[in-house]
């Protein structure tokens, strides 16, 4: 697996099969009037529809889908909505999203207990919160809000995935691991592009098959030798000086991909000759596969 892998995280959530779309819209409502949001009563929509996609319509509000019964993902990709509201009625709701839109506050999703995808992806976001009645969520896409603390997650155990990359909020960032340990069925966790130092509070979190905490200020590898499950381990762009670190990684046999470049032990001229040594069922080393 390439670096094309982590682009795919930053599009997840996006919706491919539609039944209802806005291409009837004229193109000047949906390319130009940044100033002139779109009214959503505007937009023809199927009452009988299972999957909406209304991506970069220029949407100002949530609003007008009361008829929406049957609908199970909903993609407001992209949008110039301002706050979560009216979704109430939309019961069987199994996917949002919400990427890349004015958002503020997380709030008003308690009716959507059937939710199993979130994306609130490239928003304004400081805090994770609203999420309590949520329980069959799996996947929750924060990636690049200003969340400086994870919290408020302990209701979501079914949670599989969690990106969280590039939260930052001027000079601030997101410094530690922490709001985790609930989370027991987490299988995908993504943290990169923060202020992070110390790997810990990871304890509960066993069945992490991904762990991605590239781009930190991390200086060593360890509190991760629980983790036997590990296919991927993305720590490029830290601070790892000491080869001895890479033993924390010896119960993981089922690692695949490890990343380390622009770390400190990077410079070594035997860099990738010393990870297959210590790890030798290691199948990529960075972007480049291992020769067997």
């Amino acid at each position: 697996m390439s670096d094309v892998r982590k682009g795919q995280f930053w599009q997840k959530s996006k919706v491919t099969t539609t039944t209802t779309t806005a291409d009837a819209m004229p193109l000047h409502n949906q390319l130009s009037g940044q100033d002139m949001p779109v009214d959503i009563g505007s937009i023809e929509l199927d009452s009988d529809a299972e999957e909406v996609d209304l991506n970069h319509c220029r949407i100002g509000k949530i609003e007008r889908f009361e008829t929406l019964r049957n609908v199970r993902v909903l993609c407001l990709r992209q949008n110039v909505i301002k706050k979560i509201e009216n979704l109430e009625s939309l019961t069987m709701l199994q996917e949002l999203d919400l990427n890349d839109n004015l958002l503020t506050r997380i709030e008003n999703l308690n009716a959507l207990e059937s939710l199993e995808i979130l994306d609130l992806s490239f928003n304004s976001l400081r805090k994770i919160e609203g999420l309590e009645r949520l329980s069959k969520l799996k996947k929750l896409f924060l990636v690049n809000n200003k969340i400086v603390k994870v919290e408020k997650l302990e209701h979501l155990q079914e949670l599989e995935m969690l990106e969280l990359g590039s939260n930052r909020i001027r000079s601030n960032r997101l410094t530690k691991i922490e709001g985790l340990r609930f989370l027991v069925n987490l299988q995908e966790l993504y943290l990169s592009h923060n202020g992070i130092e110390i790997i810990e509070g990871l304890e509960n979190n066993r069945k992490l098959t991904t762990l991605d905490i590239a781009s930190n200020r991390i200086k060593k590898i360890e509190n991760l030798n629980h983790l036997v499950h590990l296919q991927e381990f993305w720590m490029n762009d830290n601070l790892i000086s000491n080869w001895n670190d890479l033993d924390e990684l010896n119960n993981a046999k089922e690692l695949q991909t490890i990343y380390l470049e622009r770390n400190p032990l990077h410079q070594d001229p035997q860099y990738r000759r010393k990870i297959m040594l210590v790890l030798p069922w290691v199948q990529q080393i960075d972007a480049t596969f291992v020769r067997i």
